[in-house]
C-alpha cells in the first residue's frame, strides 16, 4: 500500500513537471530547469483500482512555475482504459486535470478555482440551487375566484341543458313507455289536423306525458315520422306511446258496417223516436235527446230548466255504424247544428225584441205550416205582424205538438186543450220549438217577408201553398173555398189534386 501511495505521488508530481517543462517550452523557447538531486519521473502508469484508497501523502515544496500556457500537445492518444471503472467522459478531462492542479496549488500555497465553481459565481458550494419561484402576483388571487365562479356557473347551466335536452328527447320519443291499457274507441274525422288527432287523443287518454302539451309532441313525432294520419275509426288504449299510436292511425282500417238515417225537416222527438224503433233502433231517442254535452241551449237564451234539446235536432242523413246508437246520432245533429246556426243572421229577431231561442221557435212553426219554399218567408211574415199586433198566434201545429196528434184531423177540444204549447188559447210563442226545422225555415224566420198578412189558409189544388189574407173577411172568404173543395172531396184534404 505504501508503495503504491508512494508512486501515485511521484506520477503526480512527474506529471507536474512536464506540464512546467511544456509551458518554459511555449514562452522562451529554453528548457525548463529541473530542481537539482531530483530525476524525472517515469512516465505514469495506469494505476490499478482498489475499494479504499489510501489518502495521499504531503506534497512537497515545489520551485517557482512558469506561468506561460504551453502550447497544445499533439501526440499519440492517451491509452484508453479497459476498465469500466475508469472510463471517464471526454467532457470531464478538464476537471480532473483541474483537480490534480488544485492538489498542486495546494502543495504551493495557492488555489484555484474549479469550472463548477467559476460557473456559480460563488464559493464554497458544492451544486448549484435551483432558482426559487417568484412569490405569486396578488393580482391573480384577486381576480381568480371569480373566474372561477363563473366559469361553475356556467358548468351548471351546461349540466341543466343537457338535462333538460335529454328529458325532452325521453318524452318525445318515449323508449321506456308500456303498451297501454284498457280499450278506447276513438274516430278520426277527415280532414282533420295532426294538433286536433292529437288534442282529441290526449282528451281520451290514448295518449299521455309529463309536457305541457302532450299534443304538440304527438304533432312533432308524426312530423318526425313522415306518417300520414287517416280518418276512421281505431280501437286503441290507454297511455299509448306516441309511435304506436301513428303506426296505427297511419294503417287503413278495415271497413266498418254502416247504415243511412234520414231525418226529415219539421219531425219531433217524439216522432224521430218511432221512426228509429221502427227500424229496429235500440236505446230511447227522446232520454238521449233531453240533454248533451255537444250543445247547451242557454247558449241561445233558452229559459233557464229546458230539458230538451227540442229545435236544435238538425235533420240530414248520417251515416251510423251499425248497430246504430241514438247517442251517436243526437250528438251528429247537434254538430250540425251548431255548424248550420253560424251562417244565420239574428238582426231582425234583435229588432224585434227576440232571442236566438225564440227565433228556434218561429223556425218550428214555420216548418210544421209550410209546404213550399215559397210560402215560407210569407208564413214567418205573419208570425211576427200577429206577434206585433198581440193577436194570439192560432198555429194548428202547436196544437197538435200539445196533444201528440201528428196525423188525425184536430177535433175541437183539441183546440182547447189548457197545454202551454196550444197557441189558441195561449198569447204568444210557445215555450219550445215544436219540431227541428230545417235550414230553410231557419232563414225564412230570420229574413221574413215584408207584408201586412195575419192570416193564411191552405189553397185547394194549390199543392201545398197557401192563400194569404190581411183582414178576417178575406180569410172567410179563403176559408169557404177550403171548406167546398174539402166538401166535394168527400172529407178529404183538398190541397192536392
Amino acid at each position: 500500500m505504501s508503495e503504491s501511495r508512494e508512486r501515485s505521488a511521484a506520477e503526480r508530481e512527474a506529471a507536474r513537471l512536464e506540464r512546467e517543462r511544456r509551458r518554459g517550452q511555449g514562452g522562451s523557447g529554453q528548457q525548463p530547469f529541473a530542481p537539482v538531486g531530483r530525476e524525472p519521473a517515469p512516465p505514469p502508469e495506469p494505476a490499478a483500482p482498489h475499494p479504499q484508497a489510501a489518502p495521499p501523502s504531503p506534497p512537497e515544496a515545489l520551485p517557482p512555475r512558469n506561468l506561460t500556457p504551453p502550447p497544445p500537445e499533439v501526440g499519440p492518444p492517451p491509452p484508453q482504459p479497459t476498465d469500466e471503472s475508469d472510463l471517464v467522459s471526454p467532457y470531464d478531462t478538464g476537471e480532473l486535470e483541474l483537480a490534480q492542479l488544485v492538489d498542486d496549488d495546494h502543495a504551493a500555497g495557492t488555489r484555484r478555482v474549479g469550472w463548477r465553481e467559476a460557473r456559480g459565481g460563488g464559493a464554497g458550494t458544492a451544486e448549484a440551487q435551483p432558482p426559487r419561484r417568484p412569490p405569486s402576483d396578488p393580482r391573480h388571487r384577486r381576480f381568480g375566484a371569480p373566474h372561477s365562479r363563473v366559469g361553475r356557473v356556467i358548468a351548471l347551466l351546461a349540466l341543466v341543458f343537457a338535462a333538460a335536452v335529454i328529458w325532452f328527447l325521453v318524452e318525445l320519443f318515449q323508449p321506456f313507455h308500456g303498451s297501454g291499457h284498457g280499450d278506447v274507441t276513438v274516430t278520426i274525422p277527415a280532414h282533420a289536423s295532426s294538433s286536433q288527432i292529437g288534442d282529441q287523443l290526449e282528451r281520451q287518454g290514448v295518449i299521455s306525458c309529463s309536457f305541457p302539451s302532450c299534443s304538440f309532441l304527438f304533432k312533432l313525432r308524426e312530423a318526425l315520422s313522415s306518417s300520414k294520419l287517416l280518418p276512421g275509426t281505431y280501437h286503441l288504449r290507454q297511455d299509448m306511446s306516441y309511435g304506436d299510436v301513428i303506426k296505427i292511425l297511419s294503417t287503413p282500417p278495415p271497413p266498418v258496417p254502416t247504415t243511412g238515417v234520414t231525418i226529415t225537416p219539421g219531425k219531433t222527438r217524439q216522432e224521430i223516436n218511432q221512426l228509429l224503433h221502427s227500424q229496429g233502433v235500440k236505446g230511447s231517442y227522446v232520454a238521449a235527446s233531453r240533454h248533451s254535452h255537444v250543445l247547451n241551449p242557454g247558449t241561445y237564451a233558452a229559459p233557464a230548466g229546458t230539458n230538451s234539446l227540442e229545435g236544435f235536432l238538425f235533420p240530414d242523413t248520417y251515416q251510423l255504424r251499425v248497430p246504430i246508437n241514438v247517442d251517436t246520432l243526437v250528438n251528429d245533429q247537434l254538430k250540425r247544428f251548431k255548424q248550420e246556426w253560424a251562417g244565420v243572421g239574428l238582426g231582425y229577431a234583435r229588432s224585434r225584441g227576440l232571442s236566438p231561442y225564440q227565433l228556434l221557435i218561429v223556425a218550428s212553426m214555420v216548418e210544421k205550416e209550410a209546404e213550399t219554399q215559397k210560402d215560407r218567408p210569407l208564413i214567418a211574415s205573419v208570425i211576427y205582424n200577429r206577434l206585433r199586433q198581440g193577436m194570439l198566434l192560432q198555429i194548428d201545429a202547436t196544437v197538435r205538438y200539445a196533444v201528440g196528434n201528428y196525423t188525425s184531423p184536430i177535433t175541437e177540444s183539441q183546440l182547447r186543450a189548457p197545454s202551454p204549447w196550444n197557441t189558441y188559447v195561449h198569447q204568444g210563442l210557445p215555450p219550445t220549438p215544436i219540431a227541428n226545422p230545417g235550414l230553410s225555415s231557419i232563414q225564412a224566420a230570420a229574413h221574413p217577408a215584408a207584408t201586412d198578412y195575419l192570416f193564411f189558409v191552405v189553397k185547394p189544388c194549390g199543392n201545398g201553398e197557401h192563400a194569404f189574407a190581411s183582414t178576417y173577411a178575406q180569410f172567410l172568404q179563403e176559408e169557404q173555398q177550403y171548406n167546398a173543395a174539402r166538401s166535394q172531396r168527400g172529407g178529404r184534404s183538398p190541397a192536392r189534386c
